[in-house]
């Protein structure tokens, strides 16, 4: 039986308690395919998980990760249209940070053409995340004012390419000054279209980016951050609005392990929403996590199909780490100061 290389925490609470190790792989089962592994994709979930604050976190031990990206070694019986060598990009409910892993097919989509295996395991979890907070919940047309937090993050970059594909009209928040650059030359955002959030005063910070950009409130707003900045955006949304939150990036904790004081002060202080007033407001909040599509595979067909005519190009990747530098990727990722995507890579034949 082959073995492989995890990153594996026995016990959710700390990433100092992530460790590598090796284990033995069995044959991959009937539908799937044994994949050496190229690249993973990071994502904030992997962080809150290991400190046991996802709410998908699996009970015991478990592997970190949730999308890949690599080359097909052997196929279980019954698995059609993949062969060892094949180049494909994967979702996984964790388990990604590994050299190798047996998953389901009905999981799995090809590299798209000119694309590397960083790029393909940069690309599912959070253009998937956009498209289905902007699709399926906003019901984003053209012309509706949106407004996008963490902008510049792996999901905020791939909202912001669909937003342009369908004809929206964009604000964007980003935290820190060094950013804008960025947006502007990758995103081809003007400055007026692009807010640093100061949770001081975040409401006049949209009162002028509004005024800047002549809107008189938000369609819909894309908020990974919650926290403070929640319900001045939430008070904008226009008749019909939308807020979809699928994040809370102010409750990352700083360090290793969740200091929970802070912690309890900030969750006491999350934002409240009246049921009823929403009904006389017109106004909706709806959130997500994509740990439900799991069970539905069936629906990953049609929306890469979708995501395919919106983002047509690689997804940006602002920092790549190696395997052995797991631990040091996720905590780049939690100090907030990442661009695009963080990707690790695996060198070939890693055992």
């Amino acid at each position: 039986m082959p073995t492989r290389q995890v990153w594996r925490i026995r016990k959710a609470g700390s990433l100092e308690r992530l460790r590598q190790e090796r284990d033995e792989l069995p044959a991959p089962k009937p539908g799937q395919v044994r994949v050496a592994v190229g690249a993973v994709g990071l994502n904030f979930a992997d962080v809150f998980a290991c400190m046991g604050l996802y709410s998908a976190t699996p009970t015991g031990p478990f592997v970190p990760g949730l999308e890949f990206a690599g080359i097909v070694e052997e196929a279980g019986t019954g698995v059609t249209g993949l062969v060892p060598g094949s180049t494909v990009v994967g979702l996984t409910r964790f388990g990604a940070y590994a050299t190798h892993i047996n998953v389901d097919t009905s999981y799995l989509r090809s590299v798209p053409a000119g694309w590397t295996l960083a790029d393909g395991a940069a690309y599912p979890v959070q253009a998937i995340t956009a498209w289905y907070a902007i699709r399926d919940l906003g019901a984003c047309k053209a012309g509706d004012a949106v407004l996008v937090h963490s902008a510049a993050g792996g999901v905020g970059l791939n909202a912001l390419a669909i937003l342009a594909t369908l004809g929206a009209r964009i604000v964007a928040t980003v935290g820190s000054e060094t950013k804008i650059p960025f947006l502007m030359a990758h995103a081809g955002l003007r400055a007026e279209q692009i807010i640093v959030r100061d949770r001081r005063r975040f409401g006049a910070q949209l009162d002028e980016a509004m005024r800047a950009n002549g809107l008189d409130g938000f369609d819909l707003v894309l908020d990974a951050v919650a926290g403070p900045f929640f319900e001045p955006a939430y008070r904008r949304l226009r008749p019909a609005g939308r807020l979809v939150i699928y994040g809370a990036a102010d409750l990352m904790p700083r360090g290793s392990r969740p200091n929970w004081l802070r912690l309890a002060s900030r969750y006491l202080r999350r934002p409240h929403v009246d049921p009823v007033q929403m009904i006389a407001d017109n106004k909706s909040v709806m959130g997500f996590n994509l740990i439900w599509l799991w069970n539905r595979a069936d629906r990953l067909g049609s929306i890469y199909d979708e995501l395919a005519a919106m983002i047509r190009r690689p997804p940006y990747i602002g920092k790549r780490f190696a395997f052995a530098d797991a631990p040091a990727a996720m905590r780049y990722l939690q100090g907030g100061g990442s661009v695009g995507k963080v990707v690790i890579e695996v060198e070939p034949g890693t055992r």
